[in-house]
């Protein structure tokens, strides 16, 4: 399993581009990418079923995931959010969680990221209400969390929260890519 990222000032342009230079670099593929859509939007290889990623992006910052089974992937900027925001979106357990947390903006990018991880890792998106989508909490600077038959892995960058949803464990590093997009 390896995580890739790169920062560019308009990443959704470019998340095409980024996705090929990973795929080359993981898995040796070579462009163009096929790609398809789930029955629920998630981008899938028709051609290559055996290789799984997931994409992620915010603010400036593009993040993608891979492996040899179904992942998940999320990345946040770290940014305050209104009270009444935080209230729809959680449950009580997460809300007392926040507000132990003096409702911190890394706080709560990092449960975002790690409801959003977890919905990407199953590749049924946002179903349900965002408050009724279980994750563990974390209770001090942990770097890996178990929840059912999930492994959430957590890294913590200069204003932003990763967390990667998979069914075993990632140890590894982000890896710092430097995005090119004049061979678009």
């Amino acid at each position: 399993m390896v995580v890739y990222a790169a920062q560019h000032p308009d990443p959704r342009r470019v998340s095409a581009l980024f996705l090929t230079r990973c795929a080359a670099l993981h898995w040796g593929l070579q462009p163009p990418l096929e790609l398809a859509r789930g029955p629920y939007g998630k981008p899938y290889l028709p051609l290559h079923p055996q290789h799984h990623f997931n994409l992620s992006h915010s603010g400036t910052i593009l993040v993608c995931a891979m492996d040899d089974a179904p992942v998940g992937v999320d990345v946040q900027l770290c940014q305050p959010r209104r009270t009444s925001f935080l209230d729809k979106l959680c449950s009580p357990e997460e809300r007392q969680w926040l507000r132990d947390r003096e409702d911190s903006p890394q706080a709560f990018a990092l449960l975002w990221s790690l409801k959003e991880s977890r919905c990407k890792w199953s590749g049924r998106g946002l179903q349900r209400p965002i408050s009724d989508i279980r994750i563990p909490l974390p209770q001090s600077n942990e770097n890996l969390l178990e929840l059912e038959e999930l492994v959430f892995s957590l890294r913590t960058g200069e204003g932003w929260q990763l967390c990667l949803c998979s069914t075993k464990p990632w140890n590894g590093a982000i890896r710092w890519l430097q995005l090119d997009d004049t061979k678009e």
